[in-house]
């Protein structure tokens, strides 16, 4: 028994990067993005491996560009004899573009850029051929990833495997009938929400702007003070909100401001009427996560925090617009897909509200709540100065990556993060 266990820990254990990647070193891919108006567009990426065995070659996993130069040509045309697009409207020529190498853990990946011609009307049904290696290893397997599909609601997708090849069949048919606008509108959702997720510098902001929801500054001159019902800070005398309806409309004028802020923002840069360089937006989103902590502790606007809100927020408009420009998105549905990704990243931060909202409310009147707003604050200026020297000098100090894994374990053991 002890023995069928380790001989079964080791078939694990070897088989298990294999599952863990994105990329097989015996299979290769066609990634093709569809654009309504624009036609379709990809890429073929070959590992290093399956190319010594069509050439017979012994390119390292560690060669440059440089060293790849040499064979670009007899690769194009390889891949030209080997895969083909049709449809109704006839051939549609595969116009070859750059080539790129790819750094994976199963190998280096070779990457041929293309478009197809003959795209004057997109196709619905575009019949593939791919025999890619086939005649060097039969175990060897195609596979067509539909990247990009706005109207069939795919965006920035690696995995979304839409055919596949093998020796007895290197020949499918991919349909492209299935889109509609409502599609392509919730799959911008769901980027908008999951991109409010995956940016902590945004939810930090968040959680530095609501921190102070669930109690109310008094004016006062006696210093700092952690006892009793009500707690001092510098000159500020905080006292627990009197009801959660009280906290909750203090959470509802902050978000206001902060989404009216960032939503104009974002849509002027996605529109291409105003753009800032990523590098100064990226520097006073990461300050302004320390500021609006450091109003916490002494306030910068005296009974207007929703200025912070606002005057940041129009930064974190710009941070957003950033993403939806990675995304890939063409012009055709800008607006829709806009307001799409809007109305996400809307759903995803009122989710983050949602679960530490009630958390901050039900402490207000504890002593736990006290150190929260200090040492939380303090906390929060800390990273933000880490994060501002980074992006300002653009450097890299070598705890970034501890630090946000920190705070995601943290988000995970309270259901914030999965």
């Amino acid at each position: 028994m002890k023995k069928l266990l380790l001989k079964s820990l080791f078939i694990i254990l070897f088989l298990a990067p294999m599952f863990c990647a994105a990329h097989f070193p015996n299979q290769s891919y066609i990634f093709i993005s569809v654009y309504e108006t624009n036609g379709i567009e990809g890429r073929f990426e070959i590992n290093v491996r399956e190319i010594n065995k069509v050439f017979d070659l012994n390119l390292r996993d560690n060669l440059t560009r440089e060293d790849l130069k040499p064979y670009e040509e007899q690769l194009k045309a390889y891949i030209l004899k080997h895969a083909s697009f049709s449809s109704k409207y006839g051939d549609h020529e595969i116009i070859l573009k750059n080539v790129d190498l790819f750094d994976f853990a199963q190998g280096k990946m070779i990457q041929v850029y293309f478009e197809l011609g003959n795209m004057d009307q997109l196709p619905q049904f575009l019949d593939v051929k791919y025999d890619v290696v086939y005649e060097k290893d039969d175990t060897h397997r195609g596979f067509l990833i539909t990247e990009y599909s706005w109207a069939a609601g795919v965006i920035n997708e690696e995995r979304n495997i839409s055919l596949f090849f093998t020796p007895d069949e290197p020949k499918a048919t991919l349909d492209l009938t299935d889109t509609s606008k409502w599609k392509g509108f919730v799959a911008m959702i769901k980027q908008g929400m999951w991109h409010i997720w995956i940016g902590i510098d945004h939810i930090l902001f968040l959680l530095a702007l609501i921190l102070p929801s669930v109690v109310r500054r008094i004016r006062d001159n006696k210093g700092i003070a952690l006892s009793g019902k009500s707690f001092k800070i510098q000159s500020t005398s905080w006292v627990p909100a009197k009801n959660f309806k009280d906290a909750f409309l203090y959470v509802i004028k902050i978000i206001t401001f902060f989404t009216i802020a960032h939503t104009i923002t974002l849509s002027l840069a996605s529109l291409q009427i105003v753009s800032l360089p990523s590098r100064l937006v990226e520097s006073i989103i990461a300050l302004s996560i320390g500021l609006a902590a450091y109003h916490n502790i002494r306030p910068i606007f005296k009974g207007k925090d929703w200025i912070i809100a606002f005057i940041f927020g129009l930064f974190h408009g710009f941070g957003f617009a950033s993403v939806l420009a990675d995304l890939g998105l063409s012009n055709e549905n800008l607006g829709i897909s806009l307001f799409g990704f809007n109305v996400g990243v809307e759903i995803g931060q009122l989710l983050i509200i949602a679960m530490m909202f009630p958390i901050l409310f039900l402490l207000r009147k504890t002593k736990i709540y006290r150190y929260i707003l200090l040492f939380g604050s303090i906390l929060l200026i800390i990273i933000s100065l880490y994060w501002g020297v980074e992006r300002i000098f653009d450097i890299d100090l070598g705890i970034e990556k501890q630090i946000t894994k920190f705070i995601r374990d943290i988000l995970v053991s309270i259901g914030l993060w999965s």
